[in-house]
């Protein structure tokens, strides 16, 4: 069967009620690998949503993403503001498996203005404490000397110097391999520069990835450390 009648019959099976549904994820594209698995978001009308929920289909591992239209909305929306919303992508991008009602494509039309708009502009406070945090990152790998240190301090350095990138050009975060694929939209050959860096300095070669990752700071403004002050929150009478 196609994919998108698997995810459908998914969906018929176990919310017959469901008043729409959509398949994202990479396995409409062509990234998609024999690991890939069915991301589904169902719509219903009230209880049992909102759940999230792995299992197996057949031959297919399944991500079910099952809300209400109220708290589909209730999702996206703290995430929008935190730069990155899978959910929201999921039905942008996704395939429409079913439309009982026109929530659907309700949803499809919101989902897909949502994403075009872009997430809010970047602050100086959230620019700032990206560059802050990543030279300190910087400071530390300079002087670690123990080889497991090295490891979680490079990991941290090429994450965050990729999430600073997409900062910097006022973009869409991601994790994992969506980190990737939205610095490689915006910077390309980027990714692949840090991964090369990266296990150049895992090798005992530091220099190239302290000037790539300094090459990003400078291109945010450059490094910030002394000075950097931040102030907690304060109760109120």
């Amino acid at each position: 069967m196609d994919v998108t009648e698997v995810a459908r019959a998914l969906v018929l099976e176990r919310h017959p009620d469901a008043r729409a549904a959509f398949l994202g994820g990479s396995v409409l594209t062509s990234r998609r690998t024999a690991r890939s698995d069915l991301d589904i978001v169902v719509l219903l009308e009230g209880p049992s949503a909102p759940y999230r929920e792995s299992l197996r289909y057949g031959d297919w591992p399944v991500e079910l993403f099952v809300h209400t239209e109220d708290s589909w909305h209730s999702f996206v929306t703290p995430e929008i503001a935190q730069r990155n919303s899978a959910l929201l992508w999921m039905c942008a991008d996704g395939a429409l498996l079913l439309d009982a009602d026109g929530t659907g494509a309700r949803m499809a039309e919101t989902a897909k203005r949502l994403a075009a708009a872009g997430p809010p502009p970047v602050t100086d406070t959230a620019l700032e404490d990206a560059r802050y945090a990543l030279t300190d990152l910087l400071d530390d790998f300079a002087a670690v000397t123990d080889a497991g240190e090295r490891l979680f301090v490079v990991t941290e350095l090429v994450r965050r110097t990729g999430e600073l990138t997409l900062l910097t050009h006022g973009t869409w975060l991601g994790g994992g391999k969506w980190l990737a694929r939205r610095l490689e939209a915006v910077a390309p050959g980027l990714p692949a520069r840090l991964d090369e860096t990266a296990q150049a300095a895992l090798r005992g070669a530091p220099e190239d990835l302290t000037a790539l990752v300094t090459e990003v700071l400078d291109a945010a403004g450059g490094p910030i450390w002394e000075g950097y002050r931040r102030s907690g929150p304060r109760k109120t009478a």
